[in-house]
């Protein structure tokens, strides 16, 4: 429960406006924002090597957006829309559904880092 709380925490109250805007642009603000959304995870962390993961996935999912990339794969769609599924899909849908993918990733990998790290 700490771990979804914190995610929450983390990807969407600590997270501002530039940080959102432009995370998928440049290093800088997808690099700040992982720090944002991983200080949380330093109460709960069992090792440094687990809060490094949670950090490092968190900077690599968002700053290379790769929930895109998983249901352009998963789904083997070669002419995407902008949030990775044909173009056919209602907008509202693929950006809801890319944002429960990008979050089920962030916390299949933070669990994985806090139970097995």
């Amino acid at each position: 429960m700490e771990q979804i709380l914190l995610h929450l925490l983390g990807d969407y109250v600590l997270q501002n406006d530039w940080m959102a805007q432009n995370k998928t642009k440049a290093h800088w603000p997808a690099f700040v924002h992982a720090l944002l959304y991983a200080l949380p995870f330093t109460l709960i962390a069992p090792s440094p090597l687990a809060w490094a993961v949670i950090f490092g996935t968190h900077f690599l999912i968002d700053r290379y957006r790769l929930a895109l990339y998983w249901i352009r794969i998963y789904n083997r769609i070669e002419v995407v829309g902008p949030f990775g599924y044909a173009e056919s899909k209602p907008p509202y849908m693929a950006f809801w559904l890319m944002v429960i993918i990008d979050n089920t990733l962030h916390l299949t990998i933070n669990y994985a880092a806090m139970r097995w790290l």
